[in-house]
């Protein structure tokens, strides 16, 4: 690799940048990177035991030299600042806004806002009392919650929010349980997940590009 990361070094068939300090910059401040110091002496083949250990001992007489070298490893999240906004308009007292359970949960809770009852073998739609707007380039799915499905066998269908709906999210559950399936509000009935999208244009051909496959397919490759 040129430039200000000068050489490569190989590990475990990839190939990691070590610095050029005589012609680097000064690494950008960005919340998403996270710096490490890395010694070459550390950068093994595999099933090298003797030499690792030989190495790791000249790597600690490096860093304690100052010479130890710096890669950045900088992998990008979206931050709140990149993110674009989830617009959402709660239409009762009752609605609740939409929240994830943890930094890298992937939904938004969706809660009920009414008392009802899944009757067993049934289903029922289950209002939220929001309306959503969100992002150009995505839709919103609604999918269940793993602890609904796995303990009261509840599962989630219909659940495609396109971009340009404004009407009142409604959840429709499903009851496949033998038990009537109790509601009350503010309860977590599914997860909003958004997810992006592609919408090509729509072209009528005479034939398609041949594979391997062809027109295999209902268990064509195995069960």
């Amino acid at each position: 690799m040129a430039g200000n990361f000068g050489a490569t070094r190989a590990f475990a068939g990839f190939r990691l940048p070590t610095l050029n300090t005589a012609s680097a910059r000064p690494f950008p401040r960005h919340p998403a990177a996270a710096i490490f110091a890395i010694s070459p002496a550390l950068i093994l083949p595999f099933g090298s035991s003797d030499r690792s250990r030989e190495k790791k001992a000249n790597a600690k007489k490096m860093a304690a030299n100052g010479s130890a070298q710096k890669v950045l490893l900088a992998h990008h999240q979206p931050t709140a600042a990149d993110a674009p906004l989830l617009r959402v308009k709660r239409l009762s007292e009752n609605a609740v806004l939409p929240s994830r359970g943890s930094l890298l949960s992937a939904g938004y809770d969706l809660s009920s806002a009414i008392e009802t009852t899944v009757p067993a073998r049934a289903k029922a739609l289950v209002p939220t009392d929001l309306s959503i707007s969100i992002p150009p380039g995505t839709y919103a799915r609604i999918a269940p919650r793993s602890g609904l499905a796995w303990k009261h066998s509840i599962d989630v269908g219909a659940g495609v929010i396109d971009a340009d709906y404004r009407g009142p999210v409604g959840v429709v559950l499903f009851n496949h349980s033998d038990v009537d399936f109790e509601v009350r509000p503010g309860d977590r009935i599914a997860q909003l997940i958004i997810e992006r999208i592609m919408t090509p244009e729509v072209a009528e051909v005479e034939d398609l590009d041949a594979t391997a496959r062809g027109a295999g397919g209902f268990g064509s490759t195995g069960v």
